[in-house]
Formats: structure tokens, C-alpha cells, sequence
């Protein structure tokens, strides 16, 4: 695994602490400053206290940690899973030399099972600080469940030195709110929190809010950004550019790895009365069962996509007559496909990378969605996933 060194200023520590297994599960990414800060979580009326002591700790702009602890989501354990995820931030928090609520933590794995505190308690005891750590890849290793790559993404920002590096883990539980998703972005560019918080959600409107694995939406979601300023002032314009293209990359990391899957599939829905008719119709296709196994079974069944765009039954501007369907570049509604055209459509279904394109010729709005197929190894991992 080849390294991709962290922006400047930032460090790591990564370690297994006996979470579940022998795998690393834990992880702390600190800036050697205060930085500006900036995060969306989950919806979820189920959300953890990582979540809700995250969303406390973002709230005024400043942030100087990112902490992790992978195979534990530490959902649904009342006051004393609250208690626990309060005291990691407070002694990490201790090391570092920073107050608790300068720390975003973020968790994610099994719900319902408390933390094994005496473990995690020995080691953050250990922990010193600096870090020796400068390993963005080691990193996103260490946050990883049911992954079977790291997810890793570095862009410059307009000409450099500047960067931003991006990590994300997330195979399962997958339709971002803002599953179990966790999504971190480290940059030494300076930026102001009335500047970032508006980029970082705008970013993650457009790439993690358009991305389904299974529709399902993880109690754990957290996206979060710290900006340093150890590279000095960016152009905000190429600073939006630089983090739209991690975020891209990212999401489509994710969706190809998505638990099972074999194909990244593509909707693209334009033509749309409004961006929110554009999105919703793409995820409704996206997140079709019955689409996403024609797609892994490189069936051009575009039957199942007409029908998954009927079902958005409130959409009474959208005609049979005036939609047209396309897989790939080639139109299968309402034109006929010839035997030529069969051809090439099961060529291109068999392919790593599938999109579906549908214009519904109600207006000039577009959105696109990510995620990928549905395989009976999908099922195998989810059924046997605590036992």
C-alpha cells in the first residue's frame, strides 16, 4: 500500500486495540493547531452520541481532532454509551492538550453493543503525542468495517502547495443523509469558518448525498473538514474546485465497493422541472432492486427503469410519451433497439462501469447519483453479519 502523506501540519496515530478483531480499528488524525472546522452528520432519529457530541463540538467553527473507533457504533446504549463516547473525547482531548469539544469523534460497526472500555481506556493512557504518523493511507485502513480497500483521495488546490486529503470508509448502510459512512478531510489551506461550512456542505450535497448503496441511512454518518492554514490563504474558487474533486472521488470509491457489488452504476437524470425532481427520480432509479440486479446481471431491462421512474407518482409533469431512456449513450425508450444496438448494449452491460441516463423533458435541471449493483454476495454478508 503505497503512502499519501497528510497535508501539512496534520499527524496520525493508528492502532488495533482489540476492538473486535486484530485489524486496526483506532484512530486519531490531530492538527499541530487549532483549525477551522466544519461537518454534516446523519439524520438519523437513531443517531449516536458520537454524532451528537460531534455536532456540539463543530458548532463554533474550531476543531483540532478527528477521532475513530471502527467496529463499534455505540448506538442505542443509553446513558452509559453517551458517558463512554464523552470520556474518549475528554482524554483524548487530554493528550492532545485541547479541550473535549475541540474534537470530532466518529464511530461506526455494530449497533447496540457497548464500547470495550478498559481496553480503549489503556490505550488512549499510552497514547503520546506527537504522532509519528503522516500516512493518510494508513489511516484509512484503520477506519475501515467491512471494506475491502482504503478509500484515499489527494488534490491540489490550483497550482499548490496547498492540498486537500480525504478519507472515507463505507460499504453497507449506505444512503447519506447529511451509512454507516465516515467521511474526513484534512487541508492545510486557510480558511475561515463562514467560508468553509458553506463549501464543505455545498461539496457534500453534490457527491455522499447522491450516493446509495441500499437505501439504507446509517445512524453514524459523519462528514467533517479541518482546515489548518498551515499553506496559507487559497483562492476560494479553486478551493471548492480541489474539494468537490476529493469528494467526487471519494463517493465514487465507496459506491464501487459497496458490499458485493461488481459494477459502479451511474444515473444521470436531466432535463428535470428542478434539481430536487432531477434527484429524486435519479435516486429512485438507483435504488431499485430490481434495476440494480438487472445491472448485475448485464441485463438491459429498461422495463425496470420506466417503472422505477413511474413510481415517483407525485411527479405529475413527467409523460410516458416524452421521456427517453438511454443505457450508456445508446436510447432503449422510446426508440427501438435493432439487433446491432442488442449487441452493444450487453457488451456495455458487462462492463466495470454502467450508467443509466433518463431525460423527462419537464424543464432544464439535472442531478447524478452513484451507487452500484446488488449481488447475492450482498445478501451472504448481510445475513451473517453479527453471527
Amino acid at each position: 500500500m503505497s503512502e499519501t502523506p497528510l497535508p501539512q501540519g496534520f499527524t496520525a496515530h493508528v492502532a488495533n486495540i482489540g476492538i473486535k478483531d486484530g485489524s486496526n480499528d483506532f484512530v486519531v488524525i490531530s492538527s499541530d493547531t487549532p483549525a477551522t472546522g466544519a461537518a454534516v452528520f446523519t439524520q438519523s432519529r437513531f443517531a449516536g452520541p458520537s454524532v451528537n457530541l460531534s455536532r456540539r463540538s463543530v458548532a463554533d467553527g474550531s476543531l483540532r481532532a478527528f477521532v475513530v473507533v471502527s467496529k463499534n457504533a455505540n448506538v442505542a446504549n443509553g446513558r452509559v454509551g453517551h458517558d463512554n463516547a464523552d470520556e474518549i473525547m475528554k482524554s483524548v482531548g487530554a493528550v492532545l492538550g485541547c479541550n473535549a469539544h475541540d474534537i470530532v469523534l466518529a464511530s461506526t460497526g455494530v449497533i447496540g453493543r457497548q464500547y470495550p472500555m478498559e481496553k480503549i481506556r489503556a490505550h488512549i493512557e499510552s497514547l503520546r503525542y506527537p504522532f509519528d504518523s503522516n500516512d493518510a493511507q494508513l489511516a484509512a485502513q484503520g477506519i475501515m468495517t467491512t471494506d475491502t480497500v482504503a478509500k484515499v483521495a489527494s488534490v491540489l488546490i490550483g497550482d499548490g502547495p496547498a492540498r486537500i486529503v480525504g478519507i472515507a470508509k463505507g460499504v453497507g448502510m449506505i444512503e447519506p443523509n447529511m451509512a454507516t459512512l465516515i467521511t474526513l478531510f484534512m487541508t492545510d489551506a486557510r480558511m475561515s469558518p463562514g467560508e468553509l461550512r458553506p463549501l464543505f456542505k455545498a461539496a457534500m450535497d453534490k457527491t455522499f448525498n447522491c450516493l446509495s448503496v441500499d437505501t439504507d441511512t446509517s445512524t453514524s454518518d459523519t462528514a467533517a473538514i479541518m482546515a489548518n492554514g498551515a499553506a496559507g490563504f487559497v483562492d476560494r474558487n479553486d478551493f471548492a474546485t480541489a474539494l468537490d474533486a476529493a469528494a467526487l472521488s471519494l463517493t465514487k470509491q465507496v459506491a464501487r465497493d459497496g458490499e458485493g457489488a461488481t459494477k459502479l452504476l451511474t444515473v444521470t437524470v436531466d432535463r428535470a422541472r428542478d434539481d430536487a425532481q432531477a434527484k429524486r427520480v435519479a435516486k429512485s432509479i438507483l435504488n431499485s432492486p430490481l434495476v440494480k440486479t438487472a445491472v448485475h446481471g448485464a441485463d438491459p431491462n429498461w422495463g425496470r427503469v420506466a417503472m422505477a421512474v413511474g413510481k415517483c407518482e407525485t411527479d405529475t409533469d413527467i409523460s410516458p410519451d416524452r421521456v427517453v431512456i438511454r443505457f450508456g449513450a445508446q436510447e432503449v425508450y422510446p426508440a427501438a433497439v435493432d439487433s446491432e444496438g442488442l449487441g452493444r448494449l450487453s457488451t456495455y452491460m458487462r462492463g466495470a462501469d454502467v450508467l443509466i441516463h433518463v431525460s423527462l423533458m419537464t424543464g432544464n435541471a439535472a442531478a447524478t447519483v452513484f451507487g452500484c449493483d446488488l449481488s447475492k454476495e450482498y445478501v451472504t454478508i448481510n445475513a451473517d453479519y453479527t453471527t
